[in-house]
């Protein structure tokens, strides 16, 4: 069974032997039914990536909640996006945007290094993600945090997306994504104007953008 938006900030999720939920600590509203929850641990299986989180920097602590029953996650306020993902294509989100998501799901830490060199490196610096981005591979489900909700636009081939970075919350399929410099745009609204760089997106799949420039 998917997640469930019980409103734009809170969701609920549920939890049954073998699918066991991971959520950032302190995402924990409520529950019903029989459920416990444990530090996360790194090991096999969905959790594996948390390791590599910590070594990284993505210092993001969770909690794994298991038994029987349904929790209600939410932060801080902030708005809340169910994201499904199919197999198809892995979704690359910031760790501190992440609220909950199946365990089941295989978590990664990316070096943006790796995704077009220095490019990469300088997109993670301009869009807040730093040097790391979290990957998760598999089926199931996944709530991310934004400021304002947030829109999802097609990436579709031959017909880039392009997104102001700071307003940019999470991708899902095959996509890459890259800076770009908009000399026209820059030279409209003042050379010191942040919407001169943007992210473009190439491949096939969905970005997600919030309604705010605010990082979480």
């Amino acid at each position: 069974m998917a997640f469930t938006q019980v409103n734009p900030k809170v969701v609920s999720a549920p939890v049954a032997p073998g699918r066991e939920v991971l959520a950032r600590r302190g995402a924990m509203l409520a529950y019903t039914g029989d459920v416990g929850f444990a530090p996360v641990h790194a090991g096999a299986g969905g959790v594996g990536g948390m390791a590599g989180r910590m070594l990284r920097g993505e210092q993001v602590a969770m909690m794994v909640a298991q038994g029987n029953g349904t929790v209600h996650y939410g932060y801080r306020g902030h708005y809340v996006t169910i994201i499904e993902l199919d197999g198809s294509g892995p979704l690359s989100v910031e760790a501190d945007r992440l609220v909950a998501h199946d365990a089941a799901l295989q978590s990664t830490v990316v070096f943006l290094g790796q995704q077009g060199g220095i490019r990469g490196a300088v997109r993670g610096a301009v869009s807040g993600q730093g040097m790391f981005t979290t990957q998760l591979h598999g089926f199931g489900s996944v709530a991310v945090l934004s400021h304002g909700g947030t829109i999802a636009l097609p990436v579709q081939p031959g017909r880039p997306t392009t997104v102001d970075p700071q307003a940019y919350v999470a991708h899902v399929g095959q996509v890459d994504a890259d800076i770009s410099v908009n000399a026209s745009w820059r030279d409209a609204v003042g050379r010191g104007s942040g919407e001169a760089i943007q992210l473009k997106l190439t491949g096939t799949g969905t970005v997600y953008v919030q309604a705010s420039e605010q990082k979480i």
